[in-house]
């Protein structure tokens, strides 16, 4: 239609192009378009025809301007939009008129479309030299937002940029990421999907297989791809295909069934009410544009008529291919009828009259108001308010171009505005295939996605979904099920990073979160629990009075203190009996008492270690048994000197009398001491957390501090336990029953026996043991000397009293 000012359109009203084999002895055909026409497109081209129209009715929007179109079909080739890009370049009837109403419809103003990217950009190589700007309503490669490349392109449609991201964010919102992708082998789907890869690499998604394919490949191509669709093993497919590649897939797939599989669509075919027949892809989601609504525009659409279609070759043909008719000529077949008039729009099922989701119909409508309103900045002044036209004004492409830059306007409720890039705003609808009541699969709108929201709120969903299948629970896609706290992730060789294995943590280490690639090792004092997913607290041991062990120890010491003490009271109420005079009872209440302070000694080994318990252990262990084998040897010496002294002329025994005998044993007593004193200045022992012994508990002990002064005090203790053992050895045969050496023999026999035999157990014994085998020892050497010199001195003076006599002591026959 003829107009002051014309523009062009340019869509994919048929999927093919006519194809010939070139011979080069003749002239090539012209290029035209085959196969049956899209009733879609068809909609779209109409939804441009009523923008127009309502635009030239109005009185606001370029008032007094009338707008002409040309429209071309580019049959979704490259081709044939090139073509279409020359003609509407050159003008297709170019009109001369010297008359006032001088019509510029030689050449377009501007150019809505084209429908497919790779078209569009094959237009927009052609147009963009002469600055006519073109904006397309459905071409959405983000490669055309390159403004070096493509300087007048816009569009009314948002870039795969923002879907390929809306679809990764949707992809992992679901937590799918184990996934199959198909794309078209063009512009629209190979920009798509890398850009959709891109983003799902940084949400963790992982691509199984990525096949691409496009309509005009051989069938061979198509069965491939179904059969590597049947035989992945990931749930999820997604797909950046245009509407009629994927039909092609689709029925490829219906001839063979498959395991489900759950569809993620592209706003290029997911909301296309023509695919709703593949009954196998209910449950399928995607995005797409928001619905709209355009007031006026199904009665525009159903107002056509056989004498207002025969006049355009296109609408002819979707006539005759609605109503299965000839139009205006003879049918060629016994099948064919001839277009009678009874033919009845409002009764027609076609998705060109399906204007209940008018989502890309919208963007047509779009495209055409933000031309107008860009020809109406660059002609239309404000005068007094009210904008003023001048239709012989020329305007050239250039000016509307700039003018296209800063349009901001609404239409019917829908902001329209562009920003550097030439793409507006994006906004989506998130879309399910749900059955209905009746069987039939629908399109549902189940939320939305705004990418202008902050960064995990750009979904917002208002309805239940349904999956593949009908299910209602979101199918499984994951290459390896998540590893649970307290494993780690193991990649699996040679596949990608979805796919590892579960390992539990080591010995010492933790996760606490789903999939960590990492095991963390707990702080020093703490220990993982049973499923190693948290830190305790390792527990302390120490050698305690409330376990079993400290309680059985504690009770043989406080028992031996206790024997110590009874047999001191016998002694003390026979004092004046033989065998207590005859034994030295001086030194033997020492010896008694030395031995009840060993026993006791033992107990400031058990309980938690302190400072002072640490120091006090080791040096009171130190000296009451120096003390104890003092008194001892003291005992010793006066035996080897009692019978030494019946010699005819010896007087030993003045030298060796009760105030020599003190002295020998404070001196060695004082020596041990001495050495204790200079180990508590110089490093005394201190308590420590022992973390070595143990990895899963805390071990309380005392550390020697220095270990020269533990092995000096254990060393003098041995020393002066050899010197006695060795000079009861020689009085053990000295005659008659007085003598005593025999018992002090074999207590420090068994004395030296246990003390060699601690020193290998206390290297080895683990934690708390080694204090065990300590008090151990101590105990045992002990009850050895309390029993070998003491029990049978207490038998015979309270079982036996006839031999606590002095005759008796005096005889040589140790059997009366």
């Amino acid at each position: 239609m003829d107009g002051d000012y014309i523009i062009g359109g340019v869509f994919s009203i048929h999927n093919y192009m006519h194809t010939v084999k070139h011979n080069y002895t003749s002239i090539p055909e012209p290029l035209r378009c085959t196969g049956s026409v899209d009733s879609r497109e068809v909609r779209f081209s109409r939804a441009m025809v009523f923008a127009i129209e309502e635009i030239n009715n109005s009185t606001e929007l370029l008032p007094g301007v009338r707008l002409g179109y040309r429209i071309h079909d580019s049959c979704a080739a490259v081709p044939v939009a090139v073509q279409a890009a020359f003609q509407l370049t050159n003008g297709v009837q170019p009109a001369f008129d010297t008359g006032e109403t001088c019509s510029q419809s030689g050449t377009v103003t501007a150019v809505v479309g084209e429908s497919g990217s790779t078209p569009s950009i094959s237009t927009s190589r052609i147009i963009g030299p002469f600055d006519i700007p073109q904006v397309s309503h459905y071409a959405t490669c983000a490669c055309l937002s390159d403004k070096q490349q493509y300087p007048t392109f816009f569009r009314t449609i948002p870039s795969d940029r923002f879907q390929a991201l809306a679809l990764a964010k949707l992809v992992k919102h679901f937590g799918w990421t184990w996934i199959g992708a198909v794309r078209s082998d063009s512009d629209y789907g190979n920009n798509g999907m890398a850009a959709f890869l891109h983003a799902a690499r940084k949400e963790g998604i992982c691509v199984e297989y990525s096949e691409s394919f496009y309509r005009t490949h051989p069938r061979s191509r198509f069965q491939r791809v179904a059969d590597v669709i049947r035989g992945s093993t990931a749930m999820v497919v997604v797909a950046f295909v245009s509407s009629g590649d994927i039909r092609l897939l689709l029925e490829e797939l219906g001839r063979r069934p498959s395991p489900p599989r759950q569809w993620v669509g592209s706003e290029a075919w997911v909301t296309d009410p023509n695919l709703l027949r593949f009954s196998f892809c209910a449950g399928t989601i995607g995005v797409g544009i928001p619905q709209s609504v355009i007031p006026g525009l199904r009665e525009f659409l159903l107002d056509l008529s056989p004498a207002k279609v025969s006049g355009s070759q296109v609408l002819t043909e979707f006539w005759e291919s609605a109503f299965n008719c000839r139009l205006g000529r003879s049918a060629d077949g016994a099948e064919e009828t001839v277009c009678d008039g009874t033919e009845d729009m409002q009764k027609l099922q076609s998705p060109y009259t399906d204007t209940s989701q008018l989502r890309i119909t919208n963007m047509v409508y779009k495209a055409v108001y933000a031309i107008a309103h860009a020809m109406h900045n660059v002609m239309c002044p404000e005068r007094n308010s009210a904008p003023q036209c001048d239709r012989f004004t020329k305007i050239e492409p250039s000016q509307v171009l700039g003018q296209l830059k800063r349009v901001n306007f609404s239409r019917n409720g829908y902001q329209v505005s562009f920003d550097a890039n030439g793409d507006p705003l994006a906004l989506y609808e998130l879309v399910n295939w749900q059955r209905s009541e009746s069987g039939s699969t629908e399109i549902v709108t189940v939320g939305y996605y705004d990418a202008s929201l902050p960064a995990g709120q750009e979904f917002q969903t208002n309805r239940n979904l349904t999956w593949a299948q009908g299910g209602t629970q979101v199918p499984v896609s994951v290459c390896s099920e998540s590893c649970p706290p307290g494993t780690r992730k193991v990649l699996q060789k040679g596949k990608p990073v979805c796919c590892y294995d579960c390992i539990p943590c080591p010995e010492g280490e933790i996760s606490n979160t789903t999939d960590s690639p990492d095991c963390l090792p707990c702080p020093e004092e703490f220990w993982p629990n049973a499923d190693r997913d948290l830190c305790l607290p390792k527990p302390i041991e120490f050698l305690s009075f409330h376990e079993a062990l400290g309680i059985i120890l504690a009770t043989f010491s406080v028992g031996g203190a206790c024997l110590a003490v009874v047999t001191a009271t016998v002694f003390f109420r026979h004092r004046a009996s033989a065998i207590v005079r005859a034994n030295n009872s001086e030194l033997s209440f020492l010896l008694l008492f030395s031995l009840a302070l060993c026993f006791l000694c033992s107990l400031t080994f058990i309980g938690s270690p302190s400072d002072w318990s640490c120091m006090l252990r080791h040096t009171a262990f130190g000296i009451t048994f120096v003390l104890c084998i003092s008194c001892v040897l003291g005992k010793t010496i006066v035996v080897l000197m009692a019978f030494r002294a019946t010699l005819p002329g010896s007087n030993l025994m003045k030298w060796f009398g009760p105030p020599q005998q003190r002295m020998t044993v404070a001196s060695f007593t004082f020596i041990q001491a001495l050495i204790c004193t200079l180990w508590l200045v110089l490093n005394p022992p201190f308590p420590i957390k022992n973390l070595t012994t143990y990895k899963e508990r805390i071990i309380l002990e005392c550390a020697l501090g220095s270990a020269i002064g533990f092995w000096a005090v254990l060393g003098y203790i041995g020393l002066l336990a050899v010197l006695c053992f060795a000079l009861a050895v020689l009085a053990r045969k000295l005659p008659d029953n007085f003598n005593e050496a025999k018992l002090i023999t074999f207590s420090m026999l068994i004395f030296c026996a246990v003390w060699i035999t601690f020193i290998p157990a206390y290297v080895s014994s683990p934690g708390k043991f080694t204090v065990a085998v300590e008090i151990f020892a101590m105990l045992a050497s002990s009850f050895a000397l309390i029993l070998c010199i003491f029990a049978q001195k207490c038998f015979i003076i309270l079982f036996r009293p006839e031999k606590n006599t002095k005759k008796h002591l005096m005889s040589k026959n140790p059997s009366d």
